[in-house]
């Protein structure tokens, strides 16, 4: 639990000079729920503002200085702590991302200084290297396929650790795009989530390729550095040509895991809403009453 003196300087700290804006909305399930055709791509690959969790200590951040009472300011402090706890899996787990720790793929991963361009290095002002996102998004899947092996499908473990060799059946980066969200600086911490694009029940006969996204989320922003889509293909290295289809191992394996991106949606989604309503009833019970009256403390007349 905050005492509440720290939870009132932490909230206090996070407040702009103008007034908080509303960032998250209640429609969020509804617009998830209205699955895109491909024909018809999504403008962007998430349905919450990804600045939504500084925007609800912000929300926070008013009701505490407009006044709360003592069981209120408990309520505001285990929301903080909720949101300290969890915001790595509401962001990604509400995108139908898989947070739990057997299929992370990077975790708490240190950015170190020399990633940054060398003229950063060398004093000015400068970001993490946009190819290191590149290198950040191969190591994710090369633990994401390691992951598999070692700790959900221990029956196949050699086929997926020798994914990443050139032996067998292996993995090809067709193609990669990233979308860089803002400039990434030493310190940081970085963690990496990987998700299915497609449902592969639904994947036509005789392809061997599948999609992933990639979230790389900061630990000093709390949010989206980047976002990668990829494009892997399976190959017969024997054969030095793709595989017919994708492999049984792989495709049942893929079958479990969007069943498990759509669950996770739901729930994060649902925990997003619980909160947003926690939040909002601390508004409606302070500033936001029709009869509400700031409570100015000593400066009270």
């Amino acid at each position: 639990m905050i005492p509440r003196s720290a939870l009132q300087r932490q909230l206090s700290s996070s407040i702009s000079s103008t007034s908080a804006r509303r960032a998250f909305s209640t429609a969020l399930a509804a617009q998830n729920a209205r699955a895109p055709t491909p024909e018809n791509p999504p403008a962007r690959p998430h349905g919450i503002d990804p600045r939504w969790l500084t925007m609800m200590k912000r929300r926070l951040g008013r009701c505490m200085m407009f006044g709360l009472k003592p069981n209120q300011i408990d309520e505001a402090g285990n929301i903080l702590n909720q949101l300290a706890r969890d915001w790595r899996e509401l962001i990604a787990g509400s995108e139908g991302f898989l947070t739990d720790e057997k299929r992370r793929s990077l975790y708490r991963h240190n950015v170190v200084w020399g990633e940054m361009d060398v003229f950063c290095r060398l004093g000015c002002h400068g970001h993490v290297n946009n190819v290191t996102y590149v290198r950040y998004a191969e190591s994710a899947r090369v633990n994401w396929t390691r992951n598999i092996g070692n700790h959900i499908d221990p029956a196949n473990k050699k086929q997926w650790l020798n994914l990443v060799n050139s032996t067998g059946i292996g993995l090809i980066l067709r193609s990669i795009k990233v979308d860089y969200k803002f400039p990434m600086k030493f310190p940081d911490k970085i963690t990496v989530y990987q998700k299915l694009v497609h449902d592969p029940s639904s994947t036509p006969a005789g392809h061997s390729a599948f999609q992933l996204q990639v979230m790389i989320l900061s630990e000093a922003r709390q949010r989206p550095a980047a976002r990668c889509h990829e494009e892997n293909v399976t190959y017969d290295y024997k054969k030095n040509q793709k595989t017919p289809e994708l492999p049984a191992f792989i495709f049942d394996q893929f079958k479990e895991i969007w069943e498990l991106q759509e669950k996770a949606k739901q729930d994060w989604q649902k925990r997003i809403l619980e909160i947003e309503n926690r939040v909002r009833t601390l508004e409606t019970d302070s500033w936001d009453r029709a009869d509400a009256v700031e409570d100015t403390g000593s400066a009270k007349q």
